[in-house]
Order: C-alpha cells, then sequence, then structure tokens
C-alpha cells in the first residue's frame, strides 16, 4: 500500500525502485554489507592529502581530487568510524573523477589515522564542520557548481545539515545524495544491539573505545576509565562518551536532536535517499517515507535489497558494480551538467 501512495505521487517510480538487481554470488543483506566494507577490491582514485586548520585549533583532513577550473565539485562524507578512504567513498570519488569532477573527501576530526585536538571529536550531528568545509569550497572555487553525498552516518550529518539550513542553502550548492543514512539515531543503535548486527554493533564499539582511551592520554577526566572498559554495546558509548562530552545530556537526548528525520521537510534542494529495506542498521520501520512523499525536493530509492552501503551488482565478484554509486552520480549530474553522462553499467564496474 505505501509503494502505491509513492507510486501514484511519483515519489518513487517503478523502474526506480526495481533498478537495482542484487549480484547472484553475494545474497543477503549481510553478505551485502560485509562484501561491500571488506571484500570488494578497492577503488583507485588520484588523491592528494590535505591538512585544513580549523577556527577553533583543531584540524581536518581531507583527500582532493583535482579537476578543471569551473567543473563541479562534490563533497563526501563517510560513516562511523570509516575515513576518506573507505571503499565507498573511493567509489564515488572514482565516478566523480570519470565525468571530470573535483572531488573532496572530508575526515570527520580523528577519523585520518591521527587523534584530532580537542576533546570534542565528531557525531552524527556535528554540521559545524560541515558549513566550514563548504564555505572553504565555495570560496576557492566560486565557478563551481557543488554536490554532496553522505554514507551511512556522514548521510546523516548531510540530511540535517540541509534541513537546517533550508532555503538559506548557497545557491551554489545543487544537490545532494544519502546512502544508507540512519535517519533515527536511537533506532540504528538499537539495531546494532539485535541479532547478527551485534558484530557491526562490536566492531564500531571496539574503534571507538580504542579512540577514547588514546584521548583519555590527553585529556585524563574526559569519562570514567572503568566505566569506558566496560561498554559493549553502541547505546552504551553514546550514553557515556558521544553525548555528554559533545554538550547532550545522554545518548537519548543525542540521539533525539541529532537524528536528521526531523529536518527532512525542510530541505529545499533536489536530495536522493538510498537505503536497503533490509539494511541491517536501520529498520524499514524507520524510512522516511512519508517525509518524502510530503517534499518534493526529496527522492527516495528504497530497494528491497542491498544491506548497509552495500547495493553490489555485477556477473563476477572481481569486478563488482556499486550500483549505489553509480546512481548517485548520474543523479548528480542531473543537477550540474544538465543531463547524466551514463556510461554502459557492465563498464561501471571496471576497477
Amino acid at each position: 500500500m505505501i509503494a502505491s501512495a509513492l507510486l501514484a505521487c511519483g515519489v518513487v517510480s517503478a523502474q526506480a525502485s526495481a533498478s537495482f538487481r542484487p549480484a547472484w554470488w553475494c545474497p543477503g543483506a549481510h553478505l551485502q554489507t560485509i562484501w561491500a566494507a571488506v571484500l570488494r577490491p578497492t577503488p583507485r582514485v588520484p588523491l592528494t592529502r590535505a591538512r585544513w586548520e580549523l577556527p577553533d585549533g583543531d584540524f581536518l583532513d581531507v583527500d582532493e581530487l583535482a579537476a578543471e577550473a569551473g567543473a563541479p565539485c562534490v563533497i563526501v562524507l563517510h560513516g562511523l568510524e570509516g575515513s576518506s578512504r573507505s571503499r565507498q567513498v573511493l567509489g564515488l570519488l572514482r565516478e566523480a573523477h570519470r565525468r571530470g569532477w573535483r572531488g573532496v573527501a572530508v575526515n570527520f576530526r580523528g577519523c585520518s589515522g591521527e587523534p584530532n585536538r580537542l576533546r570534542r571529536s565528531y557525531h552524527g550531528g556535528e554540521t559545524g564542520d560541515l558549513a566550514w568545509v563548504l564555505a572553504r569550497v565555495m570560496a576557492e572555487h566560486p565557478s563551481s557548481p557543488i554536490v554532496c553525498v553522505g554514507f551511512s552516518l556522514g548521510g546523516n550529518v548531510l540530511l540535517k545539515y540541509l534541513g537546517e539550513q533550508g532555503e538559506a542553502l548557497p545557491t551554489q550548492v545543487r544537490a545532494a545524495v544519502a546512502i544508507s543514512a540512519p535517519v533515527d539515531l536511537a533506532l540504528s543503535a538499537h539495531a546494532l544491539t539485535q541479532g547478527f548486527s551485534r558484530v557491526y554493533g562490536r566492531r564500531l564499539v571496539a574503534s571507538l573505545k580504542r579512540k577514547t582511551r588514546e584521548k583519555l592520554v590527553r585529556y585524563p577526566d574526559l569519562v570514567d576509565a572503568g566505566a569506558l572498559q566496560a561498554v559493549q554495546t553502541l547505546p552504551e558509548f553514546d550514553d557515556l562518551v558521544t553525548g555528554p562530552v559533545h554538550g547532550f545530556k545522554h545518548a537519548a537526548d543525542y540521539w533525539a536532536r541529532s537524528s536528521s528525520a526531523a529536518f527532512l521537510p525542510r530541505i529545499r534542494r533536489p536530495t536522493l535517499l538510498v537505503n536497503a529495506k533490509d539494511d541491517p542498521f536501520l529498520p524499514a520501520v524507520a524510512l522516511p517515507v512519508r517525509a518524502v512523499s510530503e517534499n518534493s525536493f526529496l527522492r527516495a530509492e528504497f530497494p528491497t535489497s542491498g544491506g548497509h552501503l552495500g547495493f553490489l551488482e555485477g556477473r563476477w565478484p572481481w569486478a563488482p558494480i556499486a550500483w549505489a554509486e553509480v546512481r548517485a552520480a548520474e543523479f548528480l549530474a542531473d543537477h550540474v551538467e544538465g543531463a547524466p553522462r551514463t556510461a554502459a553499467r557492465a563498464a561501471e564496474g571496471a576497477n
């Protein structure tokens, strides 16, 4: 019934909702998720690392993709405990490179391989750094149309920022795509404590705890070391660390104020949301179907399968086609090139 309603109002076309075809060698949500994150060949892109000093004394490390003056520029945000070298980020930048676009892949604070300087780090509702990056890119490339892509937690950050800005968003920013964004952080955090998804949750928490222990050397009063040692789940980590360190009362306050779902109605740029209904990081009930149907600037493509940041197609596992990244580039091209320049799907999967 929901799908019929969306088709009726033109939000999701039958072609769009059926366009993802899972690879025969990669069936199911978990195999899609794991293969894309661990086994997928790493895309090769000519990038240059730069350190951008922030006004508050901290820094952001970014990977830049060069292009001709005036070329479209895509700003890319990674997911929780990812980096600018995550396979999905590199895959998107490869699509940008093929089109002759400039690229800026941002590492959130503390995610480039070196601890950031301040007590704070990054979280799913922090949009100030994105605003600063956009301002810098616009100043350096005033003739370039800008588009944005956010993966997973980076997608939540991007959507929240777009909603916060609303009509005030600079006109140089033309369009955006959020892939596997956990638009409801509370439901997402708890999903990672259930069933096989606990494997993902434990891996994320281990990485977050390691970084927090490193920061305790410089800021010994950051959190209680004993309490940190006892943390086992993402909700527990958010309650002890993410929330209090970043000015929230607790995890629930952080989730409520940082989830992008409440900001979707105020987005005023063409924005594509790509989420699989079987995403192990976000239950299907959390997909923002109503928000999309009520905001003409939003487009949703919610395939039945695809996992979390998976969406792998292709005949052979050594040459996968990353459908979501190709689709994102096509969507963005509509808004910066006039019409998408789409190569054959099989060719898009070549490494």
